[in-house]
């Protein structure tokens, strides 16, 4: 621990499925809960229009509050489930088109009965590999919001202040953690095919709030994709900023593998962590312009900022 970071008041308290922090006039609160029941599976698929990934947690979410002037933002499943595209998928949608499509979408079972869907479900219905950019949402009210708050507005950032920008300096440093969760929001095996699944993380220390929402797709044999919402915000930032990057990666099924640490041993290509690192390192030219050439619009990195105090956002 570095001897020149003191620690701030702040409270914790926890109920059986939630934590909360209260830390320098934030109030963040993560819930976990169990994978949805069959009826909640049914009720968010009839308010989607499409098939639920195999585990879905709808009841979880992560919400940050800046309570002097109401700032707000959460992750939660539905908000992020309703970011995949429905019906035929365009140009910069990144769709992924393969052989098992039309059969994949045909065994899909319907939560609330086990029984298979109609296979009348054609592979254009929605994107199957459920790929997203979500990067969390504003709301005055509860998770289940339907539409964000109009109030915050994010602005590019300039890259000549430091202050927007995300320390890394700062994140690396062994300052103790005073709040720490993982929000599975939803995971699913595309039916033995690969893995799709959307995980928010948080830290809250001494001296900041970072949060890192990873979506991560494997499509064997096709693709590998990561798309990362990272927020950081600094308790002694002036003026009082939060700042959010956005960045997604995509390259080719072989040549993520070809980097394994050893040629037997495919385990890697499981973790997230692993393929992010691996996407992150490829040359930008590689992942974020030629990617796996599906002409993901997602593929780019995006640093925004906002301010937490009315005033910042009436000048802006």
């Amino acid at each position: 621990m570095s001897s020149a970071v003191s620690v701030p008041q702040h409270k914790l308290s926890e109920t059986p499925n939630s934590r909360t922090i209260e830390i320098n006039d934030w109030v963040i609160i993560a819930s976990t809960n169990p994978i949805s029941s069959a009826s909640e599976c049914d009720a968010l698929q009839a308010s989607l229009g499409f098939p639920l990934p195999e585990m879905t947690f709808g009841s979880n979410y992560l919400s940050l509050e800046h309570q002097p002037s109401g700032w707000k933002m959460m992750f939660d499943t539905h908000n992020a489930l309703k970011c995949v595209k429905k019906g035929e998928l365009g140009e910069g949608d990144g769709g992924v088109k393969v052989g098992y499509a039309d059969a994949w979408l045909k065994s899909r079972t319907d939560p609330g009965t086990n029984l298979p869907l109609p296979v009348t479900v054609s592979a254009k219905h929605y994107d199957w590999t459920y790929t997203m950019t979500y990067p969390g949402h504003h709301s005055d009210s509860a998770p289940d919001i339907e539409s964000p708050s109009p109030s915050i507005q994010w602005m590019d950032a300039n890259e000549d202040n430091p202050l927007h920008s995300i320390p890394l300096s700062e994140l690396t440093r062994p300052d103790p953690i005073l709040f720490y969760a993982e929000i599975p929001l939803f995971e699913d095996e595309l039916h033995d095919n690969g893995s799709s699944n959307l995980l928010v993380r948080i830290r809250v220390m001494p001296t900041c709030i970072f949060i890192l929402s990873r979506f991560t797709l494997r499509v064997d044999n096709v693709l590998f994709r990561t798309h990362d919402t990272r927020i950081y915000h600094s308790f002694t930032s002036s003026p009082s900023l939060v700042v959010r990057q956005l960045s997604g990666w995509e390259a080719p099924y072989d040549g993520v593998k070809r980097r394994l640490p050893s040629r037997n041993d495919l385990t890697p290509l499981t973790d997230a962590n692993f393929i992010a690192k691996v996407l992150t390192e490829l040359p930008v030219m590689e992942s974020q312009q030629i990617g796996a050439r599906t002409r993901w619009r997602g593929l780019r990195t995006k640093v925004e900022i906002a301010g937490t105090c009315k005033r910042w956002t009436l000048m802006h």
